[in-house]
C-alpha cells in the first residue's frame, strides 16, 4: 500500500523519533586509534599529511595515552619506526625494539588499554617490502613466515593484548597460531589483515611509517582492487588458520568487501578506514570545501552499517570528542 496511505516522513518530522528508529548506530567502543612509535626521545613528529597524527618516541607517549584513556577509546594499535632498517627487518623482533618497549610503557602507564600490534617487516626493512627479498627481487613467502612468527612472538612477550599480522603472505595466520601455542601464548587473539587491497589510499601511511617499497610495488602479495572472490577465499583461509578477528582494508572503497565477509562468514570484522580516506577528508575541510565533521560521521556509519564490528580509524579522537 503506497501513498498517502503511508507516508515515510512521518517517521523523520521529530529528532527524537528518528533517533529512536536509527538502524546503525556507533560507539566509541567501536574504535581503535592506531598510533606510530618513534626511536629515540623527546620526539613529537607531526605527519604532514595525516593533521593531527603524530609519530611519538616512547617516553612522549604519557600524555597521548591518557587522552586515549579519556576519551573511552578502547584500544590502540601500534606501528614502529626503528633506529636502523636493514634487509631482513632484524629491528622488528627485537626484544628491545620500538614497538616492543611502547607497549611496556602503555602497559604500564594504562594497564586497561587494549594494545594491538602490527605484524609485518615493511616499517623495519631497507627496502621496504614485507617479506624476504630474494636476489631477483621477489618476496620469498615461506622464509617470511618465521620472521613474522618471532615478531609476533616479542610482542606478546613485551605484554600485547593481541597482535594484527598485516604482510599479506599465505599461510603466516597459521603458522603465528601455531608459534603462539606452542609457546603458551594460545590466549592471545589475532587479528588478520584478511583482506588488504594494494590500494592507492595508503600514501599519508607510508609517510607515517616510513615504508615505502624502495622498489617495484606490492602487488604480488596485496589484492587486486578489482576483485571480492578472491577476497572471500582470503577471509575463509584465514578463519581456518586461526583468526580470531578478520580484517578488510581500506574500508570507503570497499564497501561491499566489508558486507560481503559479514554476510558469507558472521565472523568478528574490522575495517581500517585508512590515512588516505582520512588525509583527503581533512585536506578538503582545510579548504572549506565540506563539513569535516558531517562528513567524518557520514563516513564512519556507512562503515559500520556495512558491517564492521571494529573500526580501525585516525578519526578516533574526533569522533571520541564528539
Amino acid at each position: 500500500m503506497g501513498f498517502p496511505i503511508n507516508r515515510m516522513r512521518r517517521l523523520r518530522s521529530r529528532r527524537n523519533i528518528r533517533d529512536m528508529i536509527r538502524e546503525t548506530s556507533l560507539s566509541v567502543n567501536d574504535f581503535v586509534y592506531p598510533l606510530f612509535v618513534i626511536y629515540g626521545k623527546d620526539k613529537k613528529i607531526p605527519v604532514k599529511s595525516m593533521p593531527g597524527v603524530f609519530q611519538f618516541s616512547v617516553d612522549n607517549l604519557k600524555d597521548e595515552i591518557l587522552e586515549i584513556k579519556s576519551l573511552g577509546i578502547p584500544a590502540v594499535l601500534l606501528f614502529g619506526i626503528p633506529e636502523h632498517k636493514d634487509n631482513m627487518g632484524s629491528s622488528g623482533y627485537k626484544d628491545d625494539g620500538v614497538v616492543q618497549n611502547a607497549v611496556k610503557f602503555i602497559k604500564d602507564t594504562c594497564p586497561e588499554l587494549i594494545v594491538i600490534t602490527d605484524v609485518c617487516l615493511c616499517e623495519y626493512t631497507d627496502h621496504g617490502h614485507c617479506g624476504v627479498i630474494e636476489k631477483d627481487g621477489t618476496v620469498n613467502n615461506d622464509a617470511t613466515l618465521e620472521l613474522l612468527a618471532q615478531e609476533a612472538l616479542s610482542h606478546i612477550k613485551a605484554g600485547c593484548d593481541m597482535v594484527a599480522p598485516s604482510d599479506m603472505m599465505d599461510g603466516r595466520i597459521g603458522y603465528i597460531r601455531k608459534a603462539l601455542d606452542e609457546n603458551n601464548y594460545s590466549h592471545v587473539p589475532i587479528m588478520s589483515y584478511a583482506a588488504k587491497y594494494c590500494s592507492s589510499f595508503y600514501g599519508p601511511f607510508r609517510e607515517a611509517a616510513e615504508s615505502a617499497p624502495q622498489f617495484g610495488d606490492r602487488k604480488t602479495y596485496q589484492m587486486d582492487p578489482a576483485n571480492i572472490r578472491e577476497a572471500m577465499r582470503e577471509v575463509a583461509l584465514d578463519i581456518e588458520e586461526g583468526a580470531d578477528i578478520v580484517m578488510v582494508k581500506p574500508a570507503l572503497a570497499y564497501l561491499d568487501v566489508i558486507k560481503a565477509v559479514r554476510e558469507n562468514f558472521n565472523y568478528p570484522t574490522a575495517a581500517y578506514n585508512v590515512s588516505g580516506e582520512y588525509a583527503m577528508v581533512k585536506a578538503a575541510a582545510a579548504c572549506g570545501w565540506l563539513d569535516e565533521k558531517r562528513v567524518m560521521l557520514e563516513i564512519l556509519t556507512a562503515i559500520k552499517r556495512a558491517g564492521a564490528d571494529l573500526i580501525i580509524s585516525y578519526f578516533a579522537k574526533d569522533f571520541a570528542r564528539g
